[in-house]
């Protein structure tokens, strides 16, 4: 295979064959082929879990799938598609998502297999949406589960190990509005103390800092449904903290051209055009870029946030911006926010990438033992670990043995963990 690599650059997959099937049948052609394989999303993983020395499959030609449900409250729509890509259909059928991630580029398959998620005390991770999926498993079957269905609530942040997801059916609702403020420089002290208050404020927010200084948080991004009627109380509230309403469009790595960002300075405008951060048609982000992420029960995300304040003299020169954000519980087994409601500590590095793994030891260390690691990141955490934090692992790991009895889907990364 040609160089191919992630999105980030820095891991080029191993496999000998990359193909791009462009129907149902095309797939199960290569699964009966044997060896291993692996499905390939949009390539926004950080870490090799979507790698396989045997045969990647893409999913951006199948045909593609939109459908509305006829009670309008779900969508069923084709696994390679990007949520960038669904997002303008639904809203010209009226219709929404509750969530989205930060940025509109990832697929859908891909990011619920993932635990991938947005932000917002009331909401839970993008998977929390999904309600049936439809797989290929390597035997050639279709297997399609539902909401409720035994085996469902593991079979959605699979990372990828039970078959080639074909379809995804997520909940919708009626379309609404979103405004996007941003508030610049509240104290750190005066935060943590009125956390609660802070991430409840608005529908979904967001607190960046590069860590350069541990007095104040460098932004906090508030996205607020319409009509509002909290107004005066953020206000308020940010009044308190000491925070400046910031008085021109950001971007959240400081000193980069807010360009890509969706628009700010309290606009109102479509669900999809602010619940992001970054607009579908720009380069997310800093494109050159490593990502870690680790989640805590709402509990412990006090003392996470300070563990890593105390850490700061050793992340800032690494780090592009520190973003914390709020999900909602879910029960899907291997969701990052299983069995809680959780705050996810996500790192933006600098490119380089063994600097960054050397520190992220001390830092893994310092959060508290629930700590659950982004499984699309960059982690060093012992995989013994990682699976003593979810505790519905072994139910995990039986169904996915089930799904795939010759391990065909099984990689490096997944056997790591001690699949």
């Amino acid at each position: 295979m040609s160089n191919e690599r992630n999105w980030a650059g820095n891991l080029t997959y191993r496999a000998a064959t990359l193909a791009h099937p462009t129907s149902v049948d095309e797939v199960r052609a290569l699964l009966a082929q044997g060896g291993p394989v692996r499905v390939l999303g949009s390539r926004h993983c950080f870490n090799d879990i979507a790698d396989t020395d045997g045969t990647l499959i893409a999913l951006d030609r199948l045909p593609r799938v939109f459908e509305v449900s006829e009670e309008r409250d779900a969508v069923r729509v084709s696994a390679g598609l990007r949520y960038g890509d669904i997002a303008p259909l639904l809203e010209a059928e009226g219709l929404a998502l509750a969530n989205l991630a930060s940025l509109p580029h990832i697929s859908i398959a891909g990011a619920v297999a993932t635990g991938t998620h947005g932000s917002g005390d009331a909401i839970g991770s993008l998977a929390s949406a999904v309600r049936a999926l439809t797989i290929l498993t390597a035997a050639g079957e279709i297997r399609r589960l539902r909401r409720g269905d035994d085996g469902f609530d593991g079979a959605v942040v699979s990372l990828g190990t039970l078959g080639v997801v074909l379809d995804v059916t997520l909940d919708v609702e009626p379309t609404y509005q979103v405004s996007q403020f941003v508030f610049e420089h509240p104290s750190w002290d005066a935060v943590l103390a009125d956390f609660d208050e802070v991430t409840s404020i608005g529908t979904s927010v967001s607190l960046f800092s590069t860590w350069e200084r541990t007095d104040f948080v460098d932004q906090i991004w508030v996205k607020q449904r319409q009509p509002e009627a909290r107004e005066a109380a953020r206000e308020s509230l940010f009044e308190r903290l000491g925070a400046e309403p910031a008085t021109a469009k950001r971007h959240p790595i400081l000193g980069v051209d807010p360009v890509a960002c969706t628009e700010q300075l309290g606009v109102a405008g479509p669900w999809f055009e602010r619940l992001t951060h970054f607009k579908l048609e720009y380069t997310p982000s800093a494109g050159a870029e490593l990502q870690s992420e680790y989640l805590v029960p709402r509990a412990d995300a006090v003392a996470a946030i300070q563990a890593v304040r105390m850490l700061a003299g050793q992340i800032a020169p690494l780090l592009l911006v520190n973003e914390i954000r709020t999900v909602r519980a879910d029960d899907l087994w291997l969701s990052s926010s299983h069995g809680t409601d959780a705050v996810g500590i996500h790192f933006t590095w600098k490119p380089e990438e063994e600097a960054v793994r050397a520190l992220l030891p001390t830092i893994e260390a310092a959060l508290p033992e629930t700590a659950r690691p982004h499984w699309g990141k960059v982690f060093t955490l012992d995989p013994s670990e990682v699976r003593s934090r979810y505790p519905r692992w072994d139910d995990f790991a039986a169904l996915a043995a089930a799904y795939d009895p010759e391990r065909r889907f099984v990689n490096p990364y997944l056997q790591r963990l001690g699949l």
